[in-house]
């Protein structure tokens, strides 16, 4: 099973970069600020026209300044194979394995520029963290409040909320091209949480469809495809700061298309228990094709 790998960077060399993106996020936040209050003030109509698309510009470029480091830098060997589809002006629907925050820069480093910008599911406490927090705010990222079993037997009316809100951000995707993307695991892969789930792949938690299934019935037929990135780390999962101590040195990607059922779209995820079992088992079915992909990446190293 994939661990997590044995660090090897160097300390100087975190803090340097924990000091250069400090600076990147400080230099770029004022403006962000400043965009955000018009937004704020301006009507919606304007503030979709002036605010919005700079706001959006403004993220590119902090992503960006990341990916320069990290390819400059940490000098990180890429092996990307599988991306096809691209393009502006179209609506993606991107699901990944999800093991470490470092997938997130992996998953800008093939799509910045090649699609909308990736609008991801975020926890609602990190939208507490400072400028980040408020920058995901401005760019609509759906901020999802995610309940324990526990949490939920005392409170049971906040049954099915997280999925609602779901429901809520993917309706304000459908008024411009965007690139959703959802973690299917809901969680970052450890080998306690794997033990625990009891999960049936050797190198995935067990996917959780009703995410994937209100994007795909809220959206309709603007998803084409589910596009299915795979990340494999050879020397073992990095941790962020690991990565930032440049201990992050390699990484692979595999990306296939998986055309979505068009009566997905339609009927009742919640209500149809007909259509939430075959959605159910198609989500299941890719999650096998993903455990045995790894299985196979491992393998070969």
């Amino acid at each position: 099973m994939q661990t997590s790998a044995v660090r090897q960077g160097s300390v100087l060399l975190g803090i340097v970069s924990a000091l250069a993106l400090l600076l990147n996020t400080l230099f770029l936040g004022v403006f962000l600020f400043f965009f955000i209050f018009l937004r704020i003030i301006l009507p919606a109509r304007l503030a979709q026209i002036l605010a919005n698309p700079v706001i959006t510009a403004i993220a590119s470029l902090w992503v960006a300044c990341i990916l320069w480091w990290m390819n400059h830098v940490y000098k990180v060997q890429w092996d990307i194979q599988g991306l096809q589809r691209t393009g502006k002006q179209e609506w993606f629907l991107i699901n990944a394995n999800h093991q470490s925050w470092v997938d997130i820069f992996v998953l800008y480093q093939i799509y910045l520029g090649k699609v909308p910008l990736l609008k991801f599911f975020i926890k609602k406490e990190l939208g507490y963290i400072p400028i980040v927090g408020q920058a995901w705010w401005a760019l609509d990222f759906p901020f999802m409040r995610r309940h324990s079993k526990a949490y939920l037997a005392k409170h049971p009316e906040q049954a099915g909320k997280d999925l609602e809100e779901t429901r809520k951000a993917c309706e304000k995707f459908s008024q411009t091209p965007t690139s959703v993307m959802n973690f299917l695991e809901g969680t970052r892969f450890t080998e306690y949480k794997h033990r625990d789930q009891q999960s049936p792949f050797k190198y995935l938690l067990k996917p959780k469809a009703g995410g994937l299934a209100f994007a795909i019935q809220a959206l309709g037929d603007k998803f084409s495809a589910l596009t299915n990135v795979t990340i494999y780390y050879p020397d073992g999962i990095p941790t962020f700061w690991g990565m930032m101590c440049g201990a992050f040195k390699r990484c692979v990607v595999r990306i296939d298309e998986h055309p979505i059922p068009p009566h997905f779209s339609q009927g009742d995820y919640e209500t149809d228990g007909e259509l939430r079992l075959e959605i159910q088992q198609w989500v299941t079915r890719l999650w096998q094709e993903k455990d045995e992909l790894l299985k196979q990446l491992n393998s070969d190293q």
